[in-house]
C-alpha cells in the first residue's frame, strides 16, 4: 500500500509451490460449491436459544440471519450464527435464535424463505463467530485446462506440508473495494461515528479486513524467505485445529517440537494487528519479532488506527492443514474436489495454489 492508499491484489502475494499454469471455473452453480458447517460441540438440549441447522442456497449468511428475524419476530441480535458462508453456494450452517419456540406458521415461512430446517435443538447460548469446529467442501471444477498430473501433485504436496492460510478475496469486497473504506473509517475520529448495529456491524467488516490485508502481507513474505512452515526464533505457536498458543523458551526448540511442526500438530503464527493486550502472553521475540515490526511500520496507518479504534490484537496461524482430501475426475475436464478445512480457513486459498480459477460468484464481504 502506498501514500496514496493503493491496495495489492491477493494474485500479487506469494505462492509457495509457484503460481499455477492450471486453469478452472468454479461456482458456475449454487451445487458446484457445497459447504457443510460441524460444530465444537453438542447443543446442551436446553436452554433460551433454539437452534436450527439451515440448508440454503443462493444466500449469504447475513441474508438468512435477516430473514430469521423477521419470521420470529425478533431483534436481528438475537439470532446467532458461527461463520459466514458463501452466497453462490449450497451451504448447511447452524443458527440460535433467543425464542421459546416457533410461533404458528413459521415451519412453512422458512420453506417460503429458501431455509430449509434439517434439525432443531436448544442450547444455554447464542452462537458465536468461530464456535464451529470445521468446515466440510464438496467443490466441482469445470472447464479445467492444463497438467492434470501437476495438479494431483501439488493437492498431495499441501496436503503433506500445509497450505498457506492467507484471507481469501471474499474479505476484502468486490475488487478490494472495503480497503479504501477501511483506512478512511481508521482515519476518523473515534467519538465522530454511529453507533447503530447496523454501523457497527459494517465498521467491523471493513476493520477485519484491513487487519487481513496486513496479514496476508506478512505471510507472504514468510514465504518468500521460506520461513511459513519453519520455525523462527521467537515464533509463537498454534496447536492445530485449536485457538491455544504457547511460545518456547530460547535454546529450547528441540526434535519433539520440529517432529510436530514437520506432522502439522503445531503452526507458526502471525500477528492480527490491533490493540496489544496488557495481560498478552503470547508475543514474539527476536527475528520473529522484526519480521512482524517491519510488516507494522509499513503498514503503520492501519497498525496505528486498529489500535487508536480498540480492535484488540490476536494471531493466527500461518498455514492450515487438510483432512478428508479425496477427488475423483468426472471428465478430463471436470474435477471434483472434497476435503474438511478448519475454522477461519478459505477454501480458495487452497484453490489459489492449485488452479487459477474463474469465480463466478463476485466477491462478497467476509467470510469466517
Amino acid at each position: 500500500m502506498s501514500g496514496g492508499g493503493s491496495f495489492l491484489p491477493l494474485e500479487s502475494q506469494a505462492y509457495v509451490l509457484g503460481r499455477p499454469e492450471h486453469r478452472a471455473r468454479i461456482k458456475q452453480q449454487h451445487d458446484d460449491f457445497v459447504v457443510t458447517e460441524t460444530l465444537g460441540f453438542e447443543p446442551s438440549g436446553d436452554g433460551e436459544h433454539l437452534m436450527f441447522l439451515v440448508e440454503k442456497s443462493g444466500q449469504s449468511t447475513r441474508e438468512a440471519a435477516r430473514k430469521i428475524s423477521r419470521i420470529l419476530a425478533i431483534d436481528e441480535r438475537d439470532v446467532g450464527y458461527s461463520g459466514m458462508k458463501d452466497r453462490r453456494a449450497r451451504t448447511r450452517q447452524w443458527y440460535s435464535a433467543r425464542v421459546e419456540q416457533l410461533n404458528e406458521g413459521a415451519s412453512a415461512r422458512f420453506e417460503q424463505a429458501g431455509l430449509d430446517i434439517l434439525r432443531m435443538e436448544r442450547n444455554y447460548r447464542k452462537l458465536r463467530i468461530g464456535s464451529h469446529k470445521s468446515n466440510q467442501f464438496r467443490l466441482l471444477l469445470r472447464g479445467f485446462s492444463g497438467c492434470a498430473h501437476d495438479f494431483e501433485r501439488r493437492l498431495q504436496l499441501l496436503e503433506a506440508s500445509g497450505v498457506p492460510n492467507y484471507f481469501g478475496s471474499q474479505r476484502f469486497g468486490r475488487e478490494l473495494s472495503n480497503l479504501p473504506e477501511a483506512l478512511a473509517m481508521l482515519r476518523r475520529p473515534v467519538g465522530q461515528c454511529r453507533t447503530t448495529h447496523k454501523h457497527r456491524e459494517s465498521r467491523s467488516i471493513l476493520f477485519s479486513a484491513a487487519r487481513a490485508y496486513v496479514f496476508n502481507q506478512l505471510l507472504s513474505r514468510r514465504i518468500r524467505v521460506d520461513h511459513w512452515s519453519t520455525y523462527v526464533e521467537g515464533d509463537v505457536l498454534n496447536l492445530d485445529k485449536t485457538k491455544r498458543f504457547f511460545t518456547v523458551a530460547a535454546n529450547s526448540w528441540n526434535q519433539d517440537l520440529v517432529d510436530r511442526l514437520e506432522s502439522l500438530d503445531i503452526h507458526p503464527t502471525g500477528l492480527l494487528a490491533g490493540k496489544p493486550g496488557s495481560n498478552n502472553r503470547y508475543v514474539t521475540r527476536g527475528i520473529a519479532a522484526d519480521m512482524e515490526s517491519a510488516v507494522c511500520k509499513e503498514f503503520a496507518e492501519i497498525v496505528h488506527g486498529l489500535a487508536r479504534w480498540g480492535i484488540e490484537e490476536g494471531r493466527r496461524p500461518l498455514r492450515f492443514r487438510i483432512e478428508g482430501l479425496d477427488w475423483r475426475w468426472l471428465d478430463s475436464e471436470t474435477l471434483e474436489l472434497s476435503f474438511s478445512l478448519p475454522t477461519g480457513a478459505y477454501a480458495t486459498s487452497l484453490l489459489r495454489e492449485l488452479c487459477q480459477v474463474e469465480d463466478f460468484s463476485g466477491a462478497e464481504h467476509a467470510q469466517l
